[in-house]
């Protein structure tokens, strides 16, 4: 199959763009430089041209506390940019897929979200995001709603990558442990993007990886599992327990954003590893990674 995949140059892409080549599709990436996704013109030129079989929607602004200051330009490029992409497919006849987040929820019961549980955005991130959802559903029949969690991989910025950096530099470390969630590796989660696009079974999915964590827990567990990798050599500083009230950023946070991916385990016959293993998997392949 023909693949266009927008917002080329971020996270996601790094892990999409060779999981789709390596499925054998023929695959489009377009960065912004190369197509604004909030310009619905500058969409329809390249569909028009590659007659993709599928559109991936991956451009996001993904900054959650910057979105509160930034209303605008959050709805713009969430919002609207998913309703251009599922457009452009359907000018062409392609199916399109789009990306969302645990996010939509309000985080408040302690059960792993469901994909028609009732939604409720804490912040402006959230919003914007089901807004992207909603438009993207409204103009083609043929949609894949993707919603994840606490992603994290290989050509971006990442809680994996922070966490450690600091470590490092000797910072302290405060990590609120009163937001649960699911860590998310890039990879699996193209992976399980790729069989979605096989399966071709329309409609949202909920998909990250299995198991449970706070931000604390999981920061504890990347120090330590870098630890083992290096072999001891990363310094073991303390990490200490905040709330999401002592930390005081801008954008209000889920305090439960556990995902149920049964849905997507029905559909595929696949489960994705735990977020342990996946983590392990990231952290080796690495360039600082123990030889």
């Amino acid at each position: 199959m023909k693949v266009l995949v927008t917002g080329a140059g971020g996270m996601l892409a790094h892990a999409v763009l060779p999981a789709l080549a390596a499925a054998g599709h023929e695959v489009l990436p377009l960065a912004r430089a190369q197509a604004d996704v909030t310009r619905l013109a500058q969409l329809l030129e390249p569909a028009r041209a590659f007659r993709p079989d599928w559109i991936v929607h991956l451009a996001a602004f993904t900054n959650v506390d910057l979105c509160e200051s930034e209303q605008e330009r959050a709805f713009i490029v969430n919002g609207l940019g998913p309703r251009n992409a599922s457009l452009a497919a359907a000018e062409v006849g392609a199916a399109v897929m789009a990306l969302s987040t645990d996010y939509v929820f309000d985080g408040a019961t302690q059960a792993p979200r469901r994909e028609h549980d009732p939604i409720g955005p804490l912040g402006v991130y959230g919003r914007s995001k089901l807004a992207g959802e909603r438009g993207a559903r409204e103009v083609n029949v043929r949609h894949v709603i993707v919603r994840t969690s606490w992603l994290f991989g290989a050509g971006g910025r990442n809680f994996v990558d922070t966490i450690l950096a600091r470590a490092r530099a000797g910072e302290p470390l405060r990590v609120v442990d009163d937001q649960h969630g699911s860590p998310t590796s890039a990879n699996d989660l193209a992976d399980a993007m790729c069989a979605l696009i096989e399966r071709r079974e329309f409609g949202t999915y909920h998909v990250a990886n299995t198991g449970t964590t706070s931000w604390h827990g999981f920061a504890e567990a990347i120090l330590a599992e870098h630890r083992v990798a290096e072999g001891g050599v990363l310094p073991s500083p303390a990490v200490a327990r905040i709330s999401s009230e002592e930390l005081a950023r801008p954008a209000r946070r889920p305090a439960y954003s556990v995902l149920n991916t049964d849905w997507y385990q029905h559909v595929t016959g696949r489960t994705l590893p735990d977020w342990h293993d996946a983590l392990k998997r990231y952290l080796s392949s690495r360039p600082d990674a123990a030889a």
